[in-house]
């Protein structure tokens, strides 16, 4: 039996629960449905046929394909970046905060780092323009890989649920 109603889950998740709710919510140990509610919230606000395997942040997700039943990482708009073990950022648009002027723009003058050492890479869905996660390395340092995650291990251990098969 779950703690939280379906609806309380999806108030959470959409931003509207009132705090006293959400800080319990969020200070108490999780139930063991609370996954799969949550999983049933965020289906319910995209757009998409494909099921949400594992989401990777508020507007990222990996699915599996209703048409090809892959694993393939997926945003709010439908616009697919390739197969959940790739790194999704290599076929985002980026934004790259490489000089004094663009950094000024997120940062005052004298607070924005030096361009020589640190710059920012922002990363954009190519369809809806949404931003889904910024790097600040060095310059000439490759496109961070954040995780590759274990999702069989995820699902067997954590939430014990059935794992959506995939193909191939």
């Amino acid at each position: 039996m779950s703690t939280y109603t379906n609806e309380q889950v999806a108030r959470l998740v959409d931003g509207s629960l009132d705090w006293e709710t959400t800080f319990r919510m969020l200070s108490m140990p999780k139930d063991g449905s609370r996954f799969e509610q949550y999983l049933a919230a965020l289906q319910a606000q995209v757009k998409f046929p494909d099921r949400i395997v594992l989401p990777l942040g508020p507007h990222l997700y990996i699915v599996q394909s209703a048409k090809t039943k892959q694993w393939v990482t997926q945003c709010d708009c439908g616009h697919v970046f390739g197969d959940y073990r790739e790194n999704w950022k290599m076929h985002a648009h980026v934004y790259v905060r490489d000089t004094e002027a663009a950094m000024t723009e997120v940062y005052p003058k004298l607070m924005a780092p030096d361009t020589k050492w640190q710059v920012y890479r922002e990363y954009y869905c190519p369809s809806c323009g949404t931003m889904h996660d910024v790097e600040a390395p060095t310059p000439w340092y490759p496109v961070i890989h954040d995780f590759e995650p274990d999702i069989e291990t995820f699902y067997k251990e954590w939430v014990h649920m059935p794992l959506p098969e995939r193909a191939g």
